[in-house]
């Protein structure tokens, strides 16, 4: 993979009272990073491995608001399509299908609306940070999630293009 080739969309969110979301990191979304041949599941989670991210899975995205504040995470889309909004009920709804990345920083929300064709996802988070936990904005969560977000690390590699990746030039703290 060549990641020069590759476009990177940025969106950052603001917290939204429910939703911390993270206003330092954006998530960045890699329309069609993967060649077609590279988009099944063991592949993702070879190249995935290979640059540092574990705890890889195989599934879908929760139909409800989500976020995690101790772990960035990635989805590789390894099959179908789906409308996943992030940022919160009032963020952003984001198509993403087979062959697309997306990087989430820790604290942002994220919601499959919808989804056809057989949707999944390989999931994965990088070195160190393999522990997740699944927080739902429920009122009893802060402060110790803003704590936990602020205290994540920023990953050592780019999911996908190791050292050299675009994700360590637009995280650069």
């Amino acid at each position: 993979m060549d990641e020069r080739k590759v476009e990177v969309r940025e969106h950052l969110f603001e917290d939204d009272g429910r939703i911390p979301n993270n206003p330092a990191l954006p998530l960045l979304v890699y329309p069609q990073a993967l060649a077609e041949h590279d988009q099944g599941p063991s592949r993702a989670k070879q190249l995935l491995a290979g640059n540092g991210w574990g705890g890889s899975w195989v599934n879908g995205v929760f139909p409800y608001h989500h976020y995690h504040s101790v772990s960035h995470e990635v989805l590789i889309v390894v099959g179908g399509s789906a409308e996943i909004n992030f940022g919160g009920p009032d963020g952003e709804t984001v198509k993403v299908e087979a062959g697309d990345a997306v990087v989430i920083p820790a604290g942002v929300g994220h919601c499959r609306e919808g989804s056809g064709g057989g949707f999944s996802v390989v999931g994965a988070y990088p070195r160190g940070q393999e522990s997740y936990d699944l927080r739902t904005g429920e009122e009893g969560e802060r402060p110790g999630v803003l704590e936990n977000i602020r205290g994540v690390p920023l990953p050592e590699t780019d999911p996908l293009f190791g050292e050299e990746g675009p994700l360590l030039g637009r995280w650069s703290g």
